[in-house]
């Protein structure tokens, strides 16, 4: 943009304009933290000025300083291009509500999952208060453990994964958390680090992207680790190895919790003898699904 263009944008409202005009002309994927071009538009302008999140309309028609303005703008047009998730430019996501910090070691946290923690699993878990042991297998940033460990106030959540570099931010987010003494980091292999303890809750959102899909991904998500995405041929080489070593670890009553996006078909091709129930949120259908420690035993 021409040095005395950019003197006209002048408030909120023209940066916000602005960005939206540029996301969509240059077609940036959207599907980390946003879904549309006003609504990413809008985050990085209110992070950019240090304004509340939730606040737009006080200051929508607010003049902005040059300094300020040129915040806005550089934050703009590197998401446009270095084609980066927005999360990764301003070090945070937000997830139901909850903060936490991301960068490149991680990839960005909005497992659906997050939803049906906000209710504590109901109707699956009866009562989140007599909930002792949680497992997030596969953590990446800490979130879903988390989000666990605040929907069971009285559990010991364990979070692995085999990533030290992931485990060091989802370290950070625990301790912005103040969970230490109840929410424990495993550097493992999926189960083989474990302590031996059976788990009333496993909720996991593994590598499921299968090999078609993980060549076909845009620009965005290749700057995520390719660890926490590529699940194989057809997504579920670590699902199975994951559902063949639960039952070990469930409880006589404990419940899996496991997301696939959108690989529904190749789940059902895998593991034909499994009826789960399928679990939708209100932003995803047929990508999550619960199952049993009696049906993962059959």
């Amino acid at each position: 943009m021409h040095p005395s263009s950019r003197q006209e944008l002048q408030t909120l409202r023209d940066l916000i304009r602005y960005g939206v005009s540029r996301l969509n002309a240059a077609q940036v994927a959207l599907g980390h933290g946003s879904d549309n071009a006003w609504d990413e538009a809008v985050y990085l302008t209110l992070h950019a000025l240090h304004l509340p999140l939730d606040t737009l309309d006080p200051y929508i028609d607010a003049r902005v300083l040059g300094e300020e303005r040129d915040r806005v703008l550089d934050l703009i047009d590197r998401r446009v291009t270095e084609r980066v998730p927005a999360a990764y430019l301003t070090n945070e996501a937000w997830l139901r509500g909850h903060r936490f910090y991301v960068d490149e070691r991680v990839i960005v946290p909005r497992s659906p999952i997050a939803e049906l923690l906000d209710e504590g699993l109901a109707p699956w878990v009866q009562d989140p208060f007599a909930v002792e042991n949680v497992l997030d297998m596969c953590t990446g940033s800490g979130c879903l453990a988390i989000l666990s460990a605040l929907a069971f106030p009285h559990a010991h959540v364990d979070a692995v994964d085999l990533s030290p570099d992931a485990l060091a931010v989802a370290c950070r987010n625990v301790d912005d958390y103040a969970l230490a003494d109840r929410l424990d980091l495993h550097e493992s292999n999926l189960f083989d680090g474990l302590p031996a303890r059976q788990y009333d809750v496993i909720v996991c959102n593994p590598p499921y992207v299968n090999s078609g899909s993980m060549s076909a991904l845009p620009q965005e998500y290749r700057h995520e680790p390719q660890l926490a995405l590529a699940g194989g041929d057809d997504g579920m080489d670590l699902v199975r190895r994951i559902l063949e070593a639960a039952p070990r670890f469930l409880a006589p009553e404990g419940v899996l919790v496991l997301e696939i996006g959108h690989e529904r078909d190749f789940f059902e091709a895998a593991f034909p003898q499994l009826s789960p129930v399928w679990l939708d949120t209100e932003e995803a259908s047929d990508q999550l699904l619960l199952l049993t420690r009696e049906q993962l035993s059959l």
